[in-house]
């Protein structure tokens, strides 16, 4: 592939779009009328990571993430912008100033030098998913069960599923009953050649994953749910005040409380 200007490369980087009008604009009851003196403009970062954070078919910048953070944001009195790159790189770039916002975002001591943190916005879950025709692995109600019958799992590589699946893998008896892949599709593939009995895969990125590929006559969520930690968003010290961070998380708490944002999970979760 012949390489682009390094200028294309960094317009291409650079995302930089209007805010989606997502209907969570609506979910809150807070007045979002603010004053000239209270509007602020904000860069946020993104690592395309469907269906959380994604450019669309018609180059809008979407996702669960997205449309719930981008209308508190708004309610807030601030306007959005958005860039695109890799997460080692935009976390970088927050430390330095260059990027305001990170969503999806665990807190971490060494982050907090030089980030805030929101109040959690929404709870990490992944699903075990099965062929949609095996009874027998439906019928199981933990994963220490699903394995202690045979049950084979297929997780990614270098993610963190929590202490349940850590103490079966540091377990002799039961580590070898979980295979590595670089990636969640590859696991898919394994499943429907029954190589495995069923893969681990974060419940909402499951769900989409299921949709696009039209799999959902094959695949099904067997049931068991593995919650492990909560999600933040992150601002940079640099061009976030702590005043501004309070009103966030009132907005955000008063998001959270309304039916729009039940209905928002559920819309992405099927």
């Amino acid at each position: 592939m012949a390489c682009s200007p390094a200028s294309e490369q960094n317009e291409a980087a650079e995302v930089l779009k209007q805010p989606v009008n997502p209907p969570i604009d609506q979910m809150s009851s807070a007045d979002t009328k603010t004053s000239a003196a209270q509007q602020c403009n904000l860069v946020l970062g993104f690592d395309a990571w469907e269906p959380y954070q994604y450019v669309d078919v018609g180059g809008r910048v979407a996702g669960l993430d997205i449309e719930l953070i981008s209308g508190v944001v708004k309610n807030i009195g601030c306007e959005l912008r958005y860039k695109q790159g890799a997460w080692v790189d935009l976390l970088a770039d927050l430390e330095k100033g260059d990027v305001d916002i990170l969503l999806g975002a665990s807190k971490t001591e060494a982050r907090q030098q030089f980030a805030f943190f929101s109040d959690p916005y929404r709870v990490e879950e992944f699903s075990l998913y099965i062929r949609k025709n095996d009874k027998a692995q439906a019928e199981h109600e933990s994963l220490g069960e699903f394995v202690a019958n045979g049950g084979t799992i297929g997780i990614v590589a270098d993610y963190l599923y929590g202490a349940e699946v850590s103490n079966l893998l540091d377990d002799p008896d039961t580590s070898g009953l979980f295979e590595n892949a670089i990636m969640g599709e590859i696991n898919v593939a394994r499943l429907l050649d029954e190589d495995i009995a069923g893969f681990l895969e974060d419940s909402f990125v499951g769900a989409s994953l299921l949709r696009r590929k039209a799999l959902s006559e094959l695949i099904v969520a067997q049931g068991i749910i593995i919650q492990t930690g909560n999600v933040y968003v992150m601002f940079s010290r640099e061009g976030f005040s702590q005043q501004q961070l309070e009103s966030f998380n009132e907005e955000l708490q008063s998001t959270k409380e309304s039916s729009g944002y039940q209905d928002l999970l559920t819309e992405y979760a099927y």
